[in-house]
């Protein structure tokens, strides 16, 4: 069921440092993973490292609170993508959006969406910090700004991914988007659990562990 082109192989920790990074890539590119997700200050790095390879990087935008002007996003997102990123995980103004400023929100994710152009755009909406009807209506813009994947977390608020999340984010995109759960996935059995309930693809740091390399 778990095939290493679901993983994102993830190293977001503030005190990463290049050798980490380094071995990340390393170990993404013998295993083949869809990605390493990494942020902003090492996209450069990581494509270099990568360049030649099947895997992408990942870079985070807006990340971990999401709460800065959309403006800024888009200038992370115009750094990442000349640095060599090929997915951006970005996260929603999760006030905003409990707010009512559905517009706002809405927007945003379109222009970083037109940024990106053929390349993946992650939104993460943070269901650990929402009722149901946010998560919906959360997953309702991505789906109508374009872009390519919900996302459950960050991992770095109070709760990461949830398969009743996960499967609830893939009832309302359907089949026209991907899912990402990430944020506590550790083990094989967290893991295929969040596959069966509809994620598409894995953000996590124990990818290694989960697949018993």
């Amino acid at each position: 069921m778990l095939e290493t082109k679901m993983f994102d192989h993830t190293l977001l920790k503030p005190e990463a440092t290049r050798e980490q990074i380094k071995t990340l890539c390393e170990e993404a590119v013998r295993y083949h993973f869809a990605s390493v997700c990494v942020n902003g200050f090492y996209t450069a790095y990581a494509a270099e490292l990568l360049k030649g390879s099947d895997v992408k990087v990942c870079t985070v935008v807006g990340f971990p609170l999401g709460m800065m002007p959309g403006s800024v996003k888009l200038a992370e997102t115009e750094a990442a993508l000349a640095d060599g990123a090929k997915e951006i995980d970005m996260v929603i103004n999760v006030g905003a959006l409990k707010d009512g400023e559905d517009a706002l929100v809405l927007e945003e994710i379109k222009a970083i969406k037109a940024l990106c152009g053929a390349r993946v755009l992650k939104v993460i909406i943070e269901t650990c910090l929402l009722c149901e009807e946010e998560k919906i209506r959360a997953c309702r813009l991505a789906s109508k700004a374009g872009a390519d994947f919900v996302k459950t977390s960050t991992g770095f608020s109070h709760g990461g991914a949830d398969a009743r999340d996960v499967a609830l984010m893939r009832s309302v995109v359907g089949d026209t988007m991907g899912v990402k759960a990430s944020g506590g996935i550790h083990t094989a059995s967290e893991a295929e659990e969040m596959v069966r309930a509809g994620a598409s693809r894995l953000g996590t740091s124990a990818t290694l562990a989960i697949l018993g390399r």
